[in-house]
């Protein structure tokens, strides 16, 4: 009589074009990781922008992890792809993008074969990802001022450059920011209250992250990914060019200068304007919308991190 043991199946779903294609020098190691640990493999490279999701929504197997390696954006499509399939599904993560933002959060390697080991040993942990107009996202929505210039600057240039791609492309920026007048409502768990902002913007994010851009601490000092909230950042429009000075020291710094921004956290927000604003989502493009409403999914998603980091708080 022979018994037939199946093995656990992971699906595997990387951008092959993501971070100057270095997993190209790594698919190998990284796949020998995942059998050795006792999973069966299926591998699938993503073609256009999309697939990822379309690869994990209409997987026909079942499968016991779900594994993308590429840059936030890959992550995104596959977080998205989850959802969409109605299956809760623990994701692993190899991060191979210019920035890595979300990664870094959790505390995944940047060596990939690193974060493979850490795929088959670690721990899921439960964190938060948003809802913007019903469509979900991993860690940012944002909009105005740099936030187009992800999207905008091609793979190419992102692939030769890395990071300083998104900060020359940004640069051409400065002398036509353009500002958009909203009236901001969102709700404030601690006094049970909604409050609403009316007020003319250059940029704002709303954000579940300890790094935006390769900037760490940027979206505030005591961030969580797993309490139920965003951190919220909104720009006012700078009355004369020092301000745009006395911003970025401030953002950069975490030393919140209320003469010129917002910081508040919030499960709930609306941002309403009188014409339609370009969003981003996970570096990505999110539309164009005159009313947006994002909410926070409470600990919606699993993600495999380290034995460690699973038992603490992460973020911060």
């Amino acid at each position: 009589m022979v018994i037939s043991m199946e093995r656990p199946k992971i699906l595997f779903v990387f951008n092959p074009r993501s971070g100057k294609a270095k997993i190209k020098n790594k698919l190998c190691d990284i796949i020998d990781i995942f059998v050795k640990a006792g999973y069966e493999v299926t591998v699938y490279p993503t073609q256009e922008e999309g697939d990822a999701i379309r690869a994990v929504r209409d997987k026909r197997e079942d499968y016991a992890l779900l594994v993308c390696s590429g840059g936030d954006g890959t992550l995104d499509e596959v977080v998205n792809g989850m959802i969409k399939c109605g299956k809760q599904i623990p994701i692993g993560y190899i991060p191979a993008g210019s920035t890595n933002d979300f990664a870094r959060s959790l505390g995944i390697p940047k060596d990939m074969k690193k974060a493979a080991e850490m795929i088959v040993n670690g721990k899921d942990y439960a964190c938060d990802i948003g809802a913007i107009n019903e469509e979900c996202f991993v860690y940012i929505a944002a909009f105005g001022i740099f936030t187009d210039v992800s999207y905008e600057t091609s793979q190419n240039v992102k692939n030769v450059l890395g990071h300083m791609a998104y900060i020359l492309e940004g640069m051409k920026r400065i002398s036509s920011i353009k500002s958009y007048k909203m009236r901001v409502k969102y709700w404030q768990e601690a006094n049970g209250q909604e409050k609403v902002i009316e007020d003319e913007f250059i940029f704002g994010m709303v954000t579940n992250s300890i790094s935006v851009g390769g900037f760490r601490r940027i979206t505030g000092k005591y961030v969580e990914l797993d309490d139920g909230e965003f951190e919220v950042t909104l720009i006012r429009r700078p009355s004369n060019p020092l301000d745009i000075n006395a911003i970025m020291a401030s953002l950069l710094s975490r030393r919140i200068n209320t003469d010129h921004m917002y910081c508040f956290k919030t499960a709930k927000i609306t941002f309403e304007s009188q014409e339609e604003i370009p969003w981003t989502t996970d570096g990505e493009f999110g539309g164009n919308h005159k009313v947006v409403d994002i909410c926070n999914w409470k600990q919606a998603v699993e993600i495999r991190v380290g034995e460690d980091k699973a038992s603490e708080p992460l973020g911060r």
